[in-house]
C-alpha cells in the first residue's frame, strides 16, 4: 500500500478529529505505524495499539495486550489511535492533518530545506511550519518529526504535516 495509506490516515485523522472522537482505528501498515508512533511522541495522540476489528476497552488500555500477529489475522489487524482533546473547552490538540507527499509525487528535503521548514521559511515547495505545527519525515533512521530530523542532521521523504 506504501504512502498511499499515509494519505488515507491523514484524511482520516482530521475528520476524526472534528467529530470529537476518542477513539479510532487505521490498517496496520509498516507506515501507519510508523507515522502513529511518531505523532505520539510529538503529543498529538494519546495512545497506540493494535488490535483487531473491535476496539479495546479504554478503561483497560494501559494493560491490553495485544492477540499475536501471526500470517492467518495479519490482514484484520488495526492500529486504534486514542486522540487528544483540550481539558477547557474540548478544542481538539489535531486539528488539521494533511499529507505532502503522494503516490505520484514524493516530495524530499535535504538538511538545509529542513532547516528553512522548521524556521517558518518555505523550501521543497511547501510553506514553512506556522506555530505549533509539526512535519514528519521518513528517513533512513525511521519516521521522525522535522526538529528530530535535524538534531540527528538527516534529510528524507516528506510525509505529511499536522497542526492544531
Amino acid at each position: 500500500m506504501g504512502i498511499h495509506s499515509i494519505c488515507n490516515m491523514a484524511s482520516h485523522l482530521q475528520n476524526a478529529s472534528r467529530a470529537k472522537l476518542g477513539l479510532t482505528s487505521v490498517p496496520h501498515t509498516k507506515y501507519n505505524l510508523s507515522v502513529a508512533l511518531a505523532m505520539h511522541r510529538a503529543g498529538f495522540i494519546s495512545f497506540v495499539t493494535r488490535g483487531g476489528k473491535s476496539p479495546p476497552d479504554p478503561a483497560t488500555i494501559s494493560t491490553y495486550e495485544p492477540p499475536p500477529l501471526t500470517t492467518a489475522n495479519q490482514a484484520q489487524q488495526r492500529l486504534w489511535l486514542g486522540l487528544k482533546y483540550a481539558r477547557t473547552n474540548a478544542t481538539p490538540v489535531l486539528r488539521t492533518m494533511t499529507s505532502i507527499s503522494s503516490s505520484k509525487r514524493y516530495v524530499t528535503a535535504d538538511l538545509k530545506e529542513l532547516a528553512r521548514l522548521a524556521r517558518g521559511f518555505p523550501a521543497s515547495s511547501q510553506k514553512g511550519l506556522n506555530l505549533g505545527e509539526c512535519m514528519f519525515v521518513a528517513t533512513d533512521q525511521g519516521t521522525l518529526e522535522i526538529r528530530e530530523a535535524l538534531e540527528k542532521k538527516v534529510g528524507g521523504l516528506l510525509l505529511c504535516r499536522a497542526g492544531p
